[in-house]
C-alpha cells in the first residue's frame, strides 16, 4: 500500500464528518430561520402561548384542579349550581361555580380541555396516517388505482361531516373510542386529497427519475424521497384539522351522542348547562364555551401561521 494510497484512505473519514457537520449546521440554520419566520406574527405567538397554557393546564388537571369530576361518589347535589365565588359543603371555594351535576366548573373545564385535546389529535393523527398512505399510493401508481381512490374521497367529502358522524355514532354508540373512530372516517379524506397533490408534483421532479433509474424498491422511493417532500403541507392540514375535530367533537357532545356524562367535555359542558341559560345561571354555559373559543381560536392561529412560513406563495 502506497503513501498516497493511505493518505486517501485517511482522508475518508474526515471528509464524511466533515458532511456531517455541514448537513447538522445546514438543518440547524434552517430550524432558527423557521423559529424567526414564525415569532414574525404576534398573532401567532399569543396563540401559541395560549395553546401551551391550555395543553399544560390540561395535561397538569390532576394537580391543579380543585376536584375530581369523574369521581361521582365526591359530588354532592347540595353543591349543584354554585355562582362563581361561592364556598361549597366541603369548604373550597368554586372560582367558576359549579354545574348541575354539583362538579366543579373549573376542573370539569381542565378535565374536558384534555378529553378534547386527547379526541381530537388522536383521531387527527390517525386520519393523517390512513390518509397519508392512500393519497400517495394513489399519486405514485396512478391510473385506475389513483381514479378509484379518488372517487372514495369525493364521494366521502361530498356529505356533510357532521352527518357523517352523527350516523356512525347514531350506529356505534357513545364513547371517546367511538367518537375518535368517528372523527377519523371523517377527517382522513382531507389529508389523501392534500399529499395527493404534493405527490404528484414532486413525481415528476429530477431525484424520483433518478431513484427510479438506480432501480431502487418502489417502498424506498415513495417513503424515503416521496413523502419528506409532501410533509410540510400535511403539517398544516393536522393543525386546521386538530382543531375542526375538536369542534366536531364538542358539537356532537353537545347533541348528546358524543361521549358520555361520566367524561365531560367542553361540549358536554356547555350541554349541560343550556337549558339553564335563561334562567340566568350564565357560568355553567359560558365558560366551557369561552374555553372551547381560546382552544380553537389558537390551535387556527398556529395553523394559519404555519400555512405562511411552509408555504412562501400563500403569505399574505
Amino acid at each position: 500500500m502506497t503513501d498516497s494510497s493511505v493518505a486517501k484512505g485517511a482522508l475518508v473519514p474526515k471528509a464524511t464528518e466533515t458532511t456531517r457537520i455541514v448537513k447538522w449546521h445546514t438543518s440547524r440554520s434552517r430550524l432558527f430561520e423557521f423559529l424567526a419566520e414564525f415569532a414574525a406574527s404576534p398573532a401567532a405567538l399569543i396563540g401559541l402561548a395560549i395553546l401551551v397554557i391550555m395543553a399544560g393546564a390540561a395535561f397538569f388537571a390532576p394537580l391543579i384542579a380543585p376536584q375530581d369530576p369523574y369521581d361521582l361518589s365526591r359530588l354532592s347535589i347540595l353543591d349543584s349550581r354554585l355562582a362563581p365565588g361561592t364556598a361549597s359543603s366541603g369548604g373550597y371555594i368554586h372560582l367558576l361555580g359549579t354545574d348541575g351535576l354539583g362538579r366543579d366548573l373549573l376542573s370539569a373545564i381542565l378535565y374536558g380541555i384534555r378529553i378534547s385535546l386527547i379526541v381530537g389529535g388522536v383521531s387527527a393523527v390517525a386520519a393523517l396516517v390512513i390518509g397519508m398512505f392512500l393519497g400517495l399510493t394513489a399519486a405514485y401508481i396512478g391510473g385506475r388505482v389513483d381514479s378509484i381512490l379518488m372517487r372514495i374521497v369525493d364521494l366521502q367529502m361530498s356529505f356533510p361531516p357532521i352527518l357523517v358522524a352523527l350516523i356512525l355514532l347514531a350506529i356505534l354508540g357513545r364513547g371517546a373510542d367511538k367518537t375518535i373512530l368517528a372523527l377519523i372516517v371523517v377527517q382522513w379524506a382531507y389529508y389523501a386529497r392534500t399529499v395527493r397533490g404534493s405527490a404528484l408534483v414532486e413525481r415528476e421532479r429530477e431525484y424520483i427519475e433518478a431513484a427510479r433509474g438506480l432501480r431502487l424498491s418502489h417502498f424506498r422511493v415513495l417513503w424515503k424521497h416521496l413523502l419528506p417532500n409532501c410533509i410540510s403541507p400535511l403539517l398544516v392540514v393536522l393543525t386546521i384539522q386538530i382543531g375542526h375535530a375538536i369542534t366536531l367533537e364538542a358539537t356532537l357532545s353537545f347533541l348528546g351522542i358524543g361521549l358520555p356524562e361520566t367524561q365531560p367535555s367542553l361540549g358536554l359542558l356547555i350541554s349541560n348547562g343550556y337549558q339553564y341559560l335563561l334562567s340566568g345561571l350564565y357560568w355553567i354555559s359560558i365558560y366551557p364555551g369561552i374555553a372551547l373559543l381560546f382552544l380553537v381560536l389558537s390551535i387556527n392561529l398556529v395553523g394559519d401561521r404555519l400555512r405562511d412560513v411552509l408555504n412562501p406563495a400563500l403569505k399574505r
